[in-house]
């Protein structure tokens, strides 16, 4: 139930993130989610995509410095208190989470699913005891129909 992240060192200067992006695009790669985290001199740009190996590649190929990361998505009722229950069973287990951020999705007016990502200090625990408390988990298959 592990997802592959893309995480790229991108210096903080005007049109990084709009050839990032283009780069992807231009490959036919869609992405998914996305977070940026800054300072100053730079950021490092979060992507959940469709081909993340290809994507790597095409960022290497480009001189950007590029990971591939395991996280957890999960799929969380859109409603006051979703969020919070999910997060709760992963405290009250022990499990700290790194860093979090959601999912673009598709047609909200009709989907009542909000998708976050998350990296966590135990891939393995928080997979298990979020399944065993009911929050379900996305696989890579199910990325495209979010």
């Amino acid at each position: 139930m592990k997802i592959k992240q893309i995480s790229v060192f991108v210096e903080n200067k005007e049109g990084r993130l709009s050839e990032i992006s283009t780069l992807l695009a231009d490959a036919g790669i869609h992405i998914r989610a996305l977070c940026m985290a800054d300072t100053t001199d730079f950021g490092i740009l979060r992507l959940i995509v469709s081909n993340p190996e290809h994507a790597q590649k095409i960022l290497k190929d480009a001189g950007l410095t590029v990971s591939l990361t395991q996280v957890i998505a999960v799929s969380i009722p859109d409603q006051v208190g979703g969020f919070a229950r999910a997060v709760k069973i992963l405290s009250d287990a022990g499990i700290s989470i790194e860093y979090l951020y959601p999912s673009i999705g598709r047609d909200q007016e009709h989907d009542k699913t909000a998708y976050i990502i998350l990296r966590v200090n135990d891939n393995e625990r928080a997979i298990a005891v979020l399944q065993a408390n009911g929050i379900p988990l996305l696989k890579e298959t199910d990325l495209p129909h979010i």
